[in-house]
């Protein structure tokens, strides 16, 4: 029985060969005729390589003709046009980007009402090639997103005032953000929580009882990202907030400083104002209005909500207090600055954007 002659490889295709034989990424097919190209290279039968690699011989030869006519390269797979859509997806974008008939009594598009809408318009086609258009379309009627607009007219001003704090802080001076975390309410479960298990997460009632609500200031010393938060309170009037100002400063004795906050009213009450007169060492710089995410404490805020107030369940306000005290007395031992980014252009830029539709807000 004659053999097939080796097969000849061509110049520095044997090390490429073997490295897709190891690859630990990439497509199996490729790595199964690398290995097809190297056997038949070392003279090994056709039907011995079959055996080997786990296909019928005609697949042997046809692969060895394919490297044997444009090496390496014909080892991939060939481009295939498919069948030809019979879908007018023209037809599914126009309608996806208009809102549904009023006569629908819907707020937005299902791939299911989608297509029989089309249906009944003539167009036939199934909610899952409409599932596929709004994938290849990037087109998802199911999400929406929220956006605000700053009216504040020292916007400019504003922005430039707190991002040069975060990118350029004063010499010999200490920042803080200053905000209250306010209703942080203290819930009981009607029935002890289910720890996790193997296959299990943890399990709670889906009621509660409440057992009343406080309000947390806390101050972020930009430099090291520690928190300054030794009052919680149950309001959050502008007597509460100047009691917290002054222990912020008694915090950071002698330096000047330069404290961060929102536009809330009693952050700017007359009270307030008359004492940093009185204090000259102190200056408040304002986010814009609805730009309280200007204000790093905040994302503090979100920190401890998610890990130590959402999932808690808490018999009292005093056990509510302990649970936040104890959070911020660990969270300070690991406590890192946070880095702000965007610089002041970016963000007026994005605030300034031009319209670029008729639709009115």
């Amino acid at each position: 029985m004659s053999v097939a002659a080796p097969l000849v490889l061509r110049a520095g295709d044997g090390p490429r060969l073997r490295a897709l034989t190891r690859a630990s990424s990439g497509l199996a097919a490729q790595a199964q005729r690398a290995r097809i190209v190297l056997l038949a290279a070392e003279g090994m039968p056709n039907a011995a390589i079959g055996r080997q690699v786990g296909v019928s011989t005609p697949t042997v030869l046809a692969w060895r003709k394919r490297y044997e006519a444009g090496g390496i390269v014909a080892l991939a797979d060939l481009e295939r046009s498919g069948r030809p859509p019979t879908v007018d997806e023209t037809a599914v974008v126009v309608a996806t980007l208009n809102p549904p008939p009023a006569s629908l009594g819907v707020t937005h598009w299902s791939s299911r009402l989608m297509a029989d809408h089309l249906r009944g318009l003539g167009t036939p086609v199934s909610f899952a090639e409409v599932a596929r258009i709004w994938r290849d379309w990037d087109l998802q009627p199911h999400r929406v997103e929220t956006f605000k607009f700053s009216t504040d007219p020292q916007l400019d001003a504003k922005v430039r005032d707190v991002v040069g704090l975060y990118l350029d802080p004063p010499a010999n001076a200490v920042v803080v953000c200053v905000d209250e975390k306010s209703q942080i309410q203290a819930l009981d479960r009607t029935a002890p929580l289910l720890p996790i298990r193997f296959g299990h997460a943890e399990r709670r009632t889906h009621d509660y009882v409440r057992h009343g609500t406080t309000t947390l200031f806390a101050a972020l010393e930009l430099a090291t990202g520690r928190i300054t938060a030794d009052a919680c309170l149950p309001r959050h009037r502008s007597g509460e907030f100047l009691a917290f100002l002054k222990l912020v400063a008694k915090a950071h004795p002698r330096v000047q400083l330069h404290v961060v906050c929102d536009n809330y009213a009693t952050h700017s009450h007359p009270a307030v104002k008359a004492w940093l007169a009185r204090h000259p060492r102190i200056t408040m710089h304002f986010t814009p209005t609805s730009a309280s995410w200007m204000n790093l404490v905040e994302i503090f805020f979100g920190i401890i909500t998610r890990q130590a107030i959402r999932r808690g369940t808490f018999a009292s306000v005093p056990d509510l207090i302990g649970a936040i005290r104890i959070f911020i007395d660990a969270y300070n031992e690991r406590c890192e600055p946070f880095t702000w980014t965007k610089s002041a252009d970016q963000i007026l830029g994005k605030a300034h954007r031009q319209k670029i539709s008729d639709t009115r807000h």
